[in-house]
């Protein structure tokens, strides 16, 4: 089996691909897989590229750290190398950077995701409230996929059935365009995986297997990584 690939070689992969793609007969071209391909959300219709930019390194402290200006460079360096999925929260204190980011960013274009948290009071019971706080907070009219973050027990999808009611409101509204969850612990991660309810799951997977969702946790047994595999086949054959 063939090495598993950094960050660094993943993108250095993807752009020889590209270059090999452009030069290539179309029939080649289709079979190329690059980082910058939009591809279909599930069987939701709503496209994104293949690779995303994420502001939650350290919880956004990363993100932070650059000053607006600088994050600004680098979203846009992004979107111009056709990388036009964005991922956000509330936990990450980013909404506010990305919507400064995004000025002038055709946002049509642009796929923008973000999460709420289920933990507090104050949001569970509050979720309609903190949806409308997102859209002023990231200047848009709309959010294109908006998850219910880091649940850890197999019965989040009944406990957080408010917060579930308020995201179909929204989605009714035109406020968010697609609904989901993302899960920390492969028992959430079960729960998630025949929920209908769900949209868009946000699954904790990498070539090394590190840092995804096992039965403690984050995946520290060989067998959780199967597991977990086992759940994410499921949700794409099910089109989420």
């Amino acid at each position: 089996m063939a090495a598993p690939l950094n960050r660094r070689e993943f993108l250095k992969t993807s752009a020889a691909a590209l270059s090999i793609g452009l030069a290539a007969p179309q029939g080649a071209w289709a079979a190329a897989r690059t980082a910058i391909d939009q591809v279909t959300l599930g069987k939701s219709g709503v496209r994104l590229s293949r690779l995303g930019i994420g502001t939650g390194s350290n919880n956004g402290q990363v993100q932070r750290d650059l000053g607006q200006a600088g994050f600004t460079r680098l979203v846009h360096a992004a979107f111009e190398r056709g990388v036009t999925y964005i991922d956000t929260a509330h936990n990450y204190q980013t909404h506010g950077m990305v919507r400064e980011a995004i000025k002038g960013l055709p946002r049509e274009r642009l796929f923008i995701q973000s999460k709420l948290p289920w933990d507090r009071p104050e949001f569970a019971e509050h979720a309609a409230d903190h949806v409308d706080r997102f859209r002023r907070e990231l200047g848009t009219d709309y959010i294109d996929s908006l998850l219910i973050h880091c649940t850890t027990t197999p019965t989040w999808t009944t406990d957080l059935r408010p917060m579930q009611e308020a995201f179909d409101e929204a989605k009714s509204k035109g406020h968010i365009r697609l609904k989901g969850v993302s899960c920390h612990g492969l028992p959430a991660l079960r729960a998630a995986a025949t929920h209908d309810w769900v949209d868009v799951h946000l699954a904790r997977i990498n070539a090394q297997g590190r840092h995804m969702d096992g039965a403690k946790g984050e995946w520290s047994e060989p067998g959780d990584r199967d597991s977990a595999m086992r759940e994410i086949r499921t949700m794409h054959a099910r089109g989420q």
